[in-house]
């Protein structure tokens, strides 16, 4: 199965850990407009992120690859 292209523009806060603030999604650029949630495992940190195109996504950073990763997409309830 191929997984959609995916870019993450994020930045590391004041702890280190990165955080999105936009990305582009198959040639698609959205802003993240707020983190909705945030969770940790021991390899990766997933994001929660309600973007730009009112669609809410789960973002996931592989702290071993240092890349990122498409989880699940999900429309929002909110219109923009």
């Amino acid at each position: 199965m191929d997984s959609p292209h995916l870019t993450v523009d994020a930045y590391a806060g004041y702890k280190g850990e990165e955080t999105p603030r936009a990305f582009t999604l198959d040639g698609r650029k959205l802003q993240v407009r707020e983190v909705v949630d945030r969770w940790y495992s021991q390899t990766h940190s997933y994001f929660r992120v309600y973007a730009s195109d009112g669609q809410r996504y789960v973002l996931r950073f592989d702290l071993d690859e240092n890349c990122w990763e498409l989880v699940m997409q999900e429309r929002g309830s909110e219109e923009s």
